[in-house]
C-alpha cells in the first residue's frame, strides 16, 4: 500500500517504521526532523530488535498525494489541520485511521471526509522521541482498531491484518467507543496527574482556580504509584472515569483499573506524552483527554470531582505558560 504518515512524532514514527520496513510504500509528513530522517531515516530502539527505516519524507501533502491509507498520528491540538494537511491525501477509496489520543477526533474528521472512510485505533504503547529521528520503544505496541460508524468490514480487518504482518499486534473492535473510554482509564490519571502533580497536592485538593506556576517537578508514573497520596488519586480517577463510561453505556467492569496498575508497575519510571510535553513548553491535549470526557461525564449526570479538579490545575497551569509565553 501507499501510506502517508502524518503527525510524525514518537507513535508516528515507530508505526510508520513498522509499516515501511514491512516492504510498504510509506511517506512522513515532516517538519522539523525532515532533514534528519531524509539523511538517516528513521532509528527505532526497541526491546523487540533495533532497526533503521528509511520511509519517503515530504515537507507538504501535495508533494505526496493521494494514498490508499493515512494514518494520524497528531496532537489533538493540531486537528484544525485537518482540512488543510490530509485533503492533498485522500480519495474516496482512502482508509482514514487516527491513533490519537481521547474522544472527539473521528468525529472532527467526520466533519471534513464521509464517515464510512474513517476508523479509530488505540495503541497501548510505550514509546518516546529521544532526539530527531530516533525513537525509544520501551513496552507494548498492540492497536486495537475499530471503525468510526458501522460494522468492522474486510477492509478494518485487511488493516489489521497489515499491522500484524509488519510485527504489531492488532485485533478488531465492533465497539470503539468503549475501547476509547478504557484507554481513557489510564489517560486520564497518568497523563493529568503527571502534569497536575508540579503545582503541588494542595492545588488539586483545594481545586485551584485560575493560572498556577509549578512549585515542583512532573512526577513519572512510578513515583506517582509509590506515593500513598497520589497513588490514591489515580485510583479515584480510575474509578470515576469507569463510573463514567458505564452511565454513558459502555460497560467496564470496576476492577479494571487494578490490571491498568500493575502493567503501569511493569513499565517503570514513564513519562507520559502530556508531561513531556508540558516539559517542552508545548500546548496540551486538554480537550481530548479531560475537557471533553468531563463534558460527557457531566451530562451522564455522574458525579466526578477528582476529574473536576484536575481539568481546573491542568487549565490553570496552561493558562499560567501561555500567559508566560504572551509576555
Amino acid at each position: 500500500m501507499k501510506i502517508a504518515v502524518v503527525g510524525c512524532g514518537a507513535l508516528g514514527s515507530f508505526y510508520g517504521a513498522r509499516l515501511c520496513r514491512d516492504g510498504h510504500e510509506v511517506h512522513f509528513l515532516l517538519r522539523s526532523d525532515y532533514d534528519v530522517v531524509r539523511r538517516r531515516g528513521v532509528r527505532i530502539l526497541s526491546p523487540e530488535g533495533d532497526f533503521v527505516a528509511r520511509p519517503k519524507v515530504a515537507r507538504e501533502p501535495a508533494e505526496i498525494g493521494p494514498v490508499d491509507w493515512v494514518i494520524i498520528g497528531l496532537k489533538t491540538t493540531a486537528n484544525g489541520e485537518f482540512a488543510r494537511l490530509l485533503t492533498p491525501l485522500v480519495t474516496p477509496n482512502t482508509a482514514i485511521l487516527t491513533l490519537q489520543n481521547g474522544l472527539g477526533n473521528e468525529e472532527a474528521l467526520a466533519r471534513i471526509f464521509p464517515v464510512r472512510q474513517i476508523l479509530g485505533g488505540l495503541c497501548f504503547v510505550c514509546l518516546n522521541r529521544i532526539e530527531p529521528g530516533v525513537i525509544q520503544h520501551l513496552a507494548h505496541g498492540k492497536i486495537i482498531l475499530g471503525e468510526y460508524s458501522g460494522w468492522p468490514g474486510p477492509r478494518t480487518h485487511d488493516l489489521a491484518s497489515a499491522w500484524r504482518h509488519c510485527g504489531v499486534p492488532c485485533s478488531v473492535t465492533a465497539n470503539l467507543a468503549q475501547v476509547h473510554w478504557e484507554k481513557l482509564v489510564w489517560n486520564i490519571p497518568f497523563n493529568g496527574l503527571g502534569v497536575a502533580s508540579s503545582a503541588g497536592w494542595d492545588a488539586l485538593r483545594n481545586g485551584s482556580e485560575g493560572p498556577l506556576q509549578p512549585v515542583g517537578p512532573c512526577l513519572p508514573t512510578d513515583r506517582l504509584l509509590a506515593d500513598p497520596g497520589w497513588s490514591q488519586e489515580v485510583r479515584d480517577l480510575m474509578g470515576e472515569v469507569i463510573a463514567a463510561a458505564n452511565a454513558l453505556g459502555h460497560p467496564i467492569p470496576l476492577n479494571y483499573g487494578d490490571g491498568e496498575i500493575q502493567r503501569t508497575r511493569e513499565m517503570g519510571s514513564y513519562r507520559a506524552s502530556t508531561l513531556i510535553d508540558f516539559e517542552r513548553g508545548q500546548e496540551l491535549e486538554l480537550d481530548s483527554l479531560f475537557l471533553e470526557p468531563l463534558r460527557q461525564a457531566r451530562q451522564a449526570g455522574v458525579p466526578v470531582p477528582r476529574l473536576e479538579a484536575l481539568a481546573r490545575v491542568l487549565t490553570g497551569l496552561a493558562r499560567s505558560r501561555s500567559g508566560a509565553q504572551a509576555d
